[in-house]
This record gives structure tokens, C-alpha cells and sequence, in this order.
């Protein structure tokens, strides 16, 4: 499989039917037309996260409802899927943080939650007049000498760095709840080389690290003079109709997509084993045993979470299952609400707001999907919705629903003024949500990288390699088709 071919009597499996396996599928299909292409998803559905249901009779997403616009991978799979005129970006720019008892405006100049401009952050209100001092001496220069000798130049934990810099409450008001809540982290534990990089090459210069981070020119802009170039994008209809958009395009190309079909063994054959099994022809080096049979394999893409993917691996390696147990995760629980627009007290006038870790409250976010989302907006009625669980605190995992809901309506009675029972609650419960991303993530990932090359033919895609959002994943998917293509399966190669 090293060399430019079509693919013919060529078999390759993808175990995992999210975005990324789906993509890693795509990208064979084009790179090797002729060649049987099988995809196993353990679920009775396609998609991962990526799912859509219906509230309030409308279509909307209960995992993911956005991907980023700057990034191009998940930009392009729309285009190459037909669904360019579909994509739609927020309403609105504006958001909040529950901040000294009240919501407060975010201000503008953040770099992912680190403020680049004083004035804005000074004006915002989130911080006390102490914190917005304490910010201010980053702009003479001065740094809090605690840690300068002892924390690892080439990673630090991200609140590490903003403490030292600009203080305690920018750190545990904006940039905990921004960068935390992208990554359900916590930032004291998440490795800023993996997850904001250009904060650490910032951190490692000298002056301001404001200065540093603020953009050199004005961000590129589309639509003519005067308008912003949008930051999200979403389907029109919801993001099932990404996956429904690739699964029918797959189909079309002779892909085998196989729901409830767990892979409960992965098993690799030696050189010697198969030489002995078919003479002078080497047996394909890979069988994937499943619940409905076994698919053998010229090449393997397990884009699967960290933990299912160490157990695959486990009987053919135990050092690289534990490299990938120790990826920690955290779950995460959604609850959206349907209610009357009288229900809230003050106008839902952005796209949502953040919740610090330190108030103490459960939820950790909220979604005004209909301020956000134009689309779902209907007369008299709004849609919100409400995160739960970080990194080491998932409240929800001991409550029923209802007592979820609870917690929930009384955090947005304090915070957003709620004043009435939801005519339509939906509680989705996404265990093993988000991959976390340790100091040090980004050596132990080229560890594991070097591992699993000395293998034939397999690869590993998805959110815990090299980036949570739907384009990373995407991003992440191809680049394993490419790996699986590139690394031969010749009996010269080497391989435990």
C-alpha cells in the first residue's frame, strides 16, 4: 500500500463512524476508488456527537451546534458535499460571563479569554478595580516572579501562565471559563502548547504579553467594507445533515457503513503467519472482529475515543493501550429548554454566557440557541441551553434528569432572571465528551505516534490527538487516511 495504486483487491477499516472516521472514509475513497472500504460504528447511528434532534418543533443539535469558520477543513467538506449554501453563521457576536453577581458583556480585544487591550477589560466590569490593576502591570512588564525558574519553557499549564502575567481574576473570570469551557478543562491542568500556543511563544518573550497577543492587522473581513468575516458556521437544519450529507455520499461511492457493529477484538497477524496462509501471497496483516463477523484488512483506521482504542489495541500492544489510557476525559451533560420568551426578564441579546468554575454554580455555560441560531427563532418562544461537568466535576453523573433540570432552572433563575417552568426540556448526557490535553500532551502524543508507525498500516484519528473542534476532527480523519496509504504492509517492514 506504499505505492500509487486504485485500490483493487485492497480492503481497509475504519473503526468509528463520528466525523473523523467518517472523513478518513472519504479521503480513501478518493485516494483509493476501487478499493472495499468498510466502516464499523458501534452506535445505531452515524455522527458521534454530531446529533440532531427535535425541540420545540424545530431541528437542533444536541452535541455540537458550530465549527470555526477560519479553519477550512469542515468549510470545505460542506462545499465538497453540496451544502455551501447551507452554511449560516450566529446572529450575533455578543457574549457574557457571570461575573461580581451579574452578567457582564465580554469585551472586545479577548485572545481566546486573555485580554490584549486594558481599556475594554477595565470598562467590562468583570474584574474588581484590584484585578484590573493587577492586569495592568502586564502592560509595564511586570510579572509575578513566582514560577519563573521552575515551570518547563516548552509547556506550561495555561492558567499558569495568565496567573503569573495578568493576575488571578482574569485568569479564574475569562480565561478559565473561554479556554476551559472549549475543552470542559481546567486550565491549571491543560497544557498550553497543545491548546493555545501562541500563548506560551508569547509568554516567552519579553514586555507585555497583552501586547504580544493582540493581532498585528485587522482580522480579514468578507462582505464588503465594514463587515467581520464570521467566526462560526453552521448547517442550515442542524449538523446531522453534515453527517447525513457525507454517509449518502459514501454510499454512493460503494462505501460499507455497518451501525451496531462493535469491534470487540482487534487481531494482528505476523509476517511469518501470513506467508504460511497463502504461499507467496501475504495474507492481509489485519482482522477486526465484530459483532455481526470479522472484516480482514490490508490497513486500519481506529478513530475512535482514547479509551475503546486502548482496549483495541491492548492484546497487540500494552504499551501503546497505556499511552492511550492515559488521556483523561470529561463528560459533559446538555439540557436544552424550550419556554415562552416572558419566561426571562431581560432581552437574550448575544449568543449566551460563561459560568466560572469559582461561583459554585452547576451549570457551565448557556446557549441563547434562538438569538444565536436566527433560523430557530418563532414568535413568543426561545430555546436555551445549559452545560454541565468539567474535568474532574461532572455533577450530573449521580442525578436523574429531572434533578438536572432542577439544578439548572434555579442557576438561570439566578442568572438570567427565569421566571417560568419549560414547556419542552431534552437532557443529553455525553460521557467521555471531551479529551484532555495534559502539560506534555503534545510529547507523549508524538510517542504514540512513533508507536503505533511501527505497525502496518494503521493510524488513529479524532478528538484526542490533535484538536477537539469538528474541523481538527475532519483535519484529523484525512491526515490518517494519508498515514494508512503512506505505510507499507511489504514483509520487510519491522513491527512487534
Amino acid at each position: 500500500m506504499g505505492t500509487a495504486t486504485d485500490g483493487t483487491g485492497t480492503t481497509v477499516a475504519v473503526v468509528g463512524g463520528g466525523i473523523a472516521g467518517l472523513s478518513a472514509a472519504w479521503e480513501l475513497s478518493h485516494m483509493v476508488p476501487h478499493a472495499r472500504i468498510v466502516v464499523l460504528e458501534s452506535a445505531g447511528r452515524l455522527g458521534g456527537k454530531l446529533h440532531t434532534g427535535q425541540i420545540g418543533g424545530r431541528a437542533v443539535d444536541l452535541g455540537p451546534d458550530a465549527f470555526l469558520a477560519r479553519r477550512p477543513e469542515a468549510v470545505a467538506l460542506c462545499g465538497e458535499l453540496g451544502l455551501d449554501d447551507d452554511l449560516v453563521s450566529p446572529g450575533s457576536r455578543a457574549a457574557y460571563v457571570w461575573a461580581r453577581g451579574r452578567l457582564r458583556r465580554l469585551p472586545a480585544g479577548l485572545a481566546l479569554g486573555v485580554p490584549t487591550r486594558l481599556g475594554p477589560l477595565a470598562r467590562s466590569g468583570i474584574l474588581s478595580p484590584l484585578g484590573v490593576g493587577r492586569a495592568g502591570l502586564d502592560v509595564l512588564g511586570w510579572r509575578s516572579p513566582r514560577g519563573a525558574t521552575t515551570l518547563d519553557p516548552s509547556d506550561r499549564p495555561v492558567a499558569d501562565i495568565t496567573r503569573r502575567r495578568l493576575g488571578r481574576e482574569v485568569t479564574a473570570r475569562l480565561v478559565d471559563p473561554l479556554i476551559g469551557g472549549i475543552h470542559a478543562g481546567d486550565t491549571t491542568q491543560m497544557s498550553a502548547a497543545a491548546v493555545f500556543p501562541a500563548l506560551l511563544d508569547a509568554a516567552g518573550r519579553g514586555g507585555s504579553l497583552m501586547r504580544a497577543l493582540r493581532p498585528a492587522s485587522p482580522p480579514a473581513t468578507a462582505g464588503g467594507a465594514g463587515a467581520e468575516a464570521p467566526v462560526f458556521f453552521t448547517v442550515r437544519g442542524g449538523l446531522s445533515r453534515l453527517v447525513d450529507s457525507l454517509a449518502a455520499a459514501l454510499g454512493t461511492r460503494g462505501v460499507e457503513l455497518l451501525v451496531q457493529s462493535p469491534v470487540d477484538r482487534l487481531e494482528l497477524r505476523t509476517p511469518d503467519d501470513r506467508h504460511s496462509m497463502q504461499g507467496d501471497r501475504d495474507a492481509t496483516p489485519w482482522v477486526l472482529h465484530h459483532a455481526r463477523g470479522t472484516v480482514e484488512a490490508d490497513a486500519v483506521v481506529l478513530a475512535t475515543p482514547a479509551g475503546p482504542t486502548a482496549a483495541l489495541v491492548a492484546s497487540v500492544d500494552p504499551v501503546v493501550a497505556e499511552m492511550l489510557r492515559a488521556i483523561d476525559y470529561a463528560d459533559v451533560t446538555l439540557v436544552t429548554l424550550q419556554m415562552p420568551e416572558r419566561a426571562v426578564s431581560r432581552p437574550l441579546d448575544g449568543t449566551g454566557f460563561l459560568v466560572p468554575a469559582s461561583t459554585g454554580c452547576l451549570i457551565t455555560a448557556c446557549t441563547w440557541l434562538t438569538s444565536k441560531w436566527p433560523d430557530l427563532r418563532r414568535p413568543d418562544d426561545i430555546l436555551v441551553r445549559a452545560s454541565m461537568g468539567r474535568f474532574g466535576d461532572d455533577p450530573a453523573k449521580d442525578m436523574s434528569d429531572d434533578e438536572i433540570v432542577r439544578h439548572v432552572l434555579a442557576d438561570l433563575a439566578l442568572m438570567m432572571g427565569l421566571r417560568s417552568e419549560p414547556t419542552e426540556v431534552v437532557v443529553t448526557r455525553w460521557p467521555e465528551a471531551f479529551p484532555q490535553y495534559a502539560p506534555g500532551h503534545l510529547e507523549r502524543l508524538s510517542s504514540l505516534e512513533h508507536a503505533v508507525a511501527l505497525f502496518p498500516a494503521l493510524a488513529l484519528a479524532g478528538a484526542a490527538y490533535g484538536g477537539v473542534g469538528i474541523p481538527a476532527c475532519i483535519a484529523s480523519g484525512r491526515q490518517a487516511a494519508h498515514t494508512v496509504l503512506e505505510r507499507p504492509v511489504g514483509a520487510g517492514l519491522t513491527y512487534r
